[in-house]
């Protein structure tokens, strides 16, 4: 499949993104196919098989939508791809225009999109419903056209055609932390959050938690904030003096925080797009064996059952006694993540998923 090319595009996320590229483009370059990634970045290298097709960074959300748009679409033809992969719903029209120039398209859905608008604090409230059900209808279209639809969670995938729908979990690369973990009793004690440091994740309650806790432990943020409001409103509460954050980091300084946390945070607040969400951070404090506290949603329970505590994501105290209780329980907290690394080795893997992927793009060269 040497001289199949693809050609992965997003206007919103990184080139590096840890689904776009980490996971997808890699596996399939790793399968034979000519990859192309079109994404805003700086400068254009190949890594990994991968080649970067450089977009310039956009100085807003209109012009990643109009002039970015226009960019990718041309850079996508520069590619001579046969298939194009779309990762964001603002690319639906660009999407759309690649049809019809005889591309094949497929069309990755990381999010329920519809209710995810309705808690987007840039929308005005009286204009959310509206939103979503435009939102909605522009996905059916798009369904309609596309070759083929991915989605993140099977949640998502039950608003699509089951005839060209494939749910293609995040799982985590096992390889990505093979000799980075440390054995649970030799760990530090420090609790871990990593990923995007949002009100709506939970962080306030977080660092109120940590406040609380009994035991000597420490929190560790690992990610970048939404505002600097947000983190100058953290760092006034009392919890603060127990917290260090260190801003983003690599997927290499993340495997090794992983591996020596004692307690992993995943604590999103019960909006409509987080109940049925399927963050990557669970799985990726599961394959680090790595016991954790989290939001209980039912579907967080089916898949980490055994591996961690649930509380309210909304109530500091139940937080701060959860991380207690795994901290003075290390046996207990030990078994959790054993078991959670077991699950992962059997079940949520990438490299299942990525079987799945290679399968897909079989069939829609097929058509």
């Amino acid at each position: 499949m040497s001289n199949v090319r693809l050609c992965h595009l997003t206007t919103v996320h990184p080139p590096d993104d840890v689904r776009i590229y980490q996971k997808e483009a890699r596996s399939l370059a790793q399968a034979g196919y000519d990859v192309t990634l079109v994404a805003p970045a700086l400068k254009e290298v190949r890594l990994e098989g991968v080649r970067w097709l450089a977009l310039r960074p956009p100085k807003g959300r209109f012009d990643r939508f109009l002039r970015l748009g226009v960019d990718a679409y041309r850079n996508v033809l520069a590619s001579r791809a046969k298939v194009v992969h779309i990762h964001d719903p603002e690319l639906i029209f660009v999407g759309l225009a690649l049809k019809l120039s005889g591309r094949k398209v497929i069309w990755d859905v990381h999010e329920d999109l519809p209710l995810q608008v309705l808690s987007k604090p840039w929308i005005p409230e009286y204009l959310r419903r509206l939103a979503s059900w435009l939102t909605k209808g522009s996905q059916q279209v798009a369904a309609l056209v596309f070759d083929a639809v991915v989605a993140a969670t099977p949640a998502i995938a039950k608003h699509f055609p089951s005839r060209k729908t494939v749910t293609i979990h995040n799982f985590p690369r096992l390889e990505e932390l093979e000799g980075r973990v440390t054995p649970y009793r030799d760990r530090p004690l420090q609790v871990l959050y990593a990923g995007g440091i949002t009100s709506i994740r939970g962080t306030r309650e977080m660092v109120e938690a940590i406040g609380r806790v009994k035991s000597s432990v420490e929190l560790i943020l690992a990610g970048s904030f939404e505002s600097e409001d947000l983190k100058q409103q953290l760092s006034r509460m009392p919890g603060w003096s127990r917290t260090r954050f260190l801003g983003w980091v690599d997927r290499v300084e993340l495997a090794k925080l992983l591996g020596q946390a004692r307690v992993g945070l995943v604590l999103f607040a019960p909006v409509p797009n987080h109940i049925e969400a399927l963050p990557n951070k669970i799985f990726e404090y599961m394959a680090s064996a790595t016991p954790f506290v989290a939001s209980d949603f039912p579907i967080w329970r089916e898949y980490g059952e055994g591996a961690g505590l649930f509380v309210d994501p909304k109530d500091p105290e139940a937080i701060a006694d959860a991380i207690e209780w795994l901290i003075n329980h290390p046996d207990e907290a030990e078994k959790m993540g054993r078991r959670g690394r077991e699950l992962v080795e059997e079940r949520y893997n990438w490299e299942a998923e990525a079987r799945k992927l290679s399968k897909l793009y079989e069939e829609v060269l097929k058509k």
